[in-house]
């Protein structure tokens, strides 16, 4: 199992829109970055997901969620509708994935971005140096670590 940080915009969609859904889930879908996207492709089923709010009042963890499909074509790369729309994306050769969220728990407080730059035990993670990236990968000691906050 591992571990991973996916950023959303709560505005568009918040943690309390994937609580929402259910146990069925939401598309975890529009990653647009290659690094992210190769992140995606690398998640498996039960593999455990921070849920953390950008470009907001106040960025930060505000839960988890948990991967429970596969990664597959986005089919949203190939609906010119879609504000996801890929023009050089195919049928044939989808350039895009997408992986089923479903969600966890919400945590008791945001663990705001100021207070993850504050924790010397943090420095390396993902989030910290490639702050951008919308989804990345947390290592087990980073996982244990958030919890205890």
């Amino acid at each position: 199992m591992a571990n991973w940080l996916l950023k959303t915009e709560p505005d568009v969609f918040s943690i309390d829109d994937l609580a929402a859904a259910g146990k069925k889930g939401e598309p975890w879908n529009g990653i647009r970055n290659y690094q992210a996207r190769n992140f995606l492709r690398d998640m498996t089923p039960g593999d455990r997901v921070l849920i953390y709010h950008s470009s907001c009042a106040e960025p930060g963890i505000v839960g988890e969620g948990e991967v429970i499909s596969a990664p597959a074509p986005d089919p949203d790369a190939l609906n010119p509708e879609s504000p996801y729309y890929d023009p050089k994306s195919s049928a044939d050769n989808n350039r895009w994935s997408v992986v089923q969220i479903r969600y966890v728990r919400h945590w008791p407080g945001v663990l705001s971005l100021k207070t993850l730059k504050a924790v010397p035990e943090l420095e390396n993670m993902a989030l910290l140096r490639q702050a951008r990236l919308s989804v990345s990968p947390v290592t087990d000691a980073e996982w244990q670590h958030l919890e205890q906050r």
